[in-house]
Order: C-alpha cells, then structure tokens, then sequence
C-alpha cells in the first residue's frame, strides 16, 4: 500500500502501489503540461472522498511500498487520462483487460 502526498504530509492518501503507479504516470503528464486538474480520491472503505486541485507549485510525492514497479496498462493509463482532462476530473476507475497481455483460460 503506498501513499499519494500533496502539499503537507497531512493531505495524505493511501493507494495501493498499482493504482499509484498510473496515477504518477497521469499526474507527471498533466502537470509537465502545465494542465492544473481535480483529483477525486476514495477515503477509507467507500465512506468518504477527498477532492485534491493539483497544480505544479504544490509539492507532491508518490511514496511506494513495494521493491518493483508494477507493469502499466496503457488502456488503463488512457482512460485515466481521458478522465483526468474531462470536466469532472480525474477519478480512479476500475482497471479494464489489458490487450497486451494474454488471457488465461
């Protein structure tokens, strides 16, 4: 389980380190753009949500708790961008299939 820090390490979520692997990849895009967006994170067990406006001169760390870095999807990837540049702002979505990878049988 890794950690989504913005600003003080009071503005803290926790993620687990595969969602937060895209959503570094997503957050890097947008702000090396210069694209200030809404990020809306579940708190706790579905009870609760925390809205984050990220832009470039607030400090913010990933923090991974893991040794490696999980494989990208890129579909998954896409729609968070998609959703990120969208009116509502980025919201974590369920991860889809991965066509690169084979599926089991």
């Amino acid at each position: 389980m890794g950690r989504f820090i913005y600003g003080a390490a009071t503005d803290s979520i926790d993620i687990d380190d595969r969602t937060l692997a895209h959503l570094r990849l997503v957050v890097m895009n947008k702000l090396r753009r210069g694209e200030p967006f809404m990020y809306d994170a579940k708190v706790g067990e579905g009870i609760g949500r925390r809205s984050f406006w990220l832009h470039p001169a607030v400090p913010l760390q990933f923090h991974f708790t893991g040794g490696r870095a999980p494989r990208i999807n890129r579909a998954w990837l896409d729609e968070l961008m998609k959703a990120a540049s969208g009116p509502n702002g980025l919201t974590v979505m369920p991860e889809p299939p991965d066509p690169t990878q084979p599926t089991e049988n």
